[in-house]
């Protein structure tokens, strides 16, 4: 039996996404990141990063988000989740994974938690303001070069996308000018209506 650790509006809604699209049997258990679950001694033996997602397995504990959308995809083929048979897709798929897990999710980091960043109070709303900014052009990048439509990949679903969906409430949580993202934010739309999306956030 397959376990996610997940907390809601966080980016582990990707993994939640992956597993109910490949109709995997999973438990779904639920961190609170507000009251700091991440940070007890039971939580810290799962994944002593003090983060999710973590998907514990028959072999053992995946952690980051683009290690477990894999292990999904190739663990259930039949799915569909990922271009397993196509080197240059699939290799696309996870460029884009990549440029969500190491650019857009760390540019958003310090607006939310900037004592993380800074021990200077004084330094913070700055640091709001950067990550503000580097937000923005993250966005601006998917939304002009790195998104094919309908889907990430052009004209098939994939794990880029359930991934696309799990920022793309960025723009509203931020206040941001939605008609700098009409790309983004008719995919959300599109992707909100799959069946396993709507079961992954019920």
């Amino acid at each position: 039996m397959l376990r996610l650790f997940h907390c809601p509006g966080s980016c582990s809604l990707a993994s939640l996404i992956a597993l109910e699209e490949a109709g995997a049997s999973f438990e779904k258990v639920v961190v609170n990141l507000v009251a700091g679950e991440q940070n007890t001694p039971e939580f810290l033996a799962v994944n002593p990063k003090g983060r999710v997602p973590a998907l514990a397995t028959d072999r053992g504990v995946l952690t980051e988000s683009p290690a477990i959308l894999t292990f999904i995809a190739q663990s259930f083929p039949e799915a569909g989740l990922a271009p397993l048979d196509d080197p240059f897709s699939l290799a696309r798929m996870n460029s884009f994974n990549a440029f969500i897990a190491s650019s857009l999710q760390p540019a958003f980091g310090p607006f939310g938690r900037p004592q993380r960043y800074s021990d200077e109070v004084a330094a913070h709303d700055g640091l709001k303001r950067k990550a503000l900014e580097n937000v923005c052009v993250h966005l601006g990048l998917i939304e002009h070069e790195l998104l094919d439509g309908p889907w990430v990949l052009g004209n098939q679903f994939s794990l880029a996308d359930g991934y696309l969906f799990a920022f793309s409430a960025l723009i509203g949580r931020l206040n941001l000018d939605p008609t700098q993202y009409p790309g983004i934010l008719e995919h959300k739309g599109r992707t909100e209506s799959r069946p396993a999306v709507k079961r992954a956030l019920a």
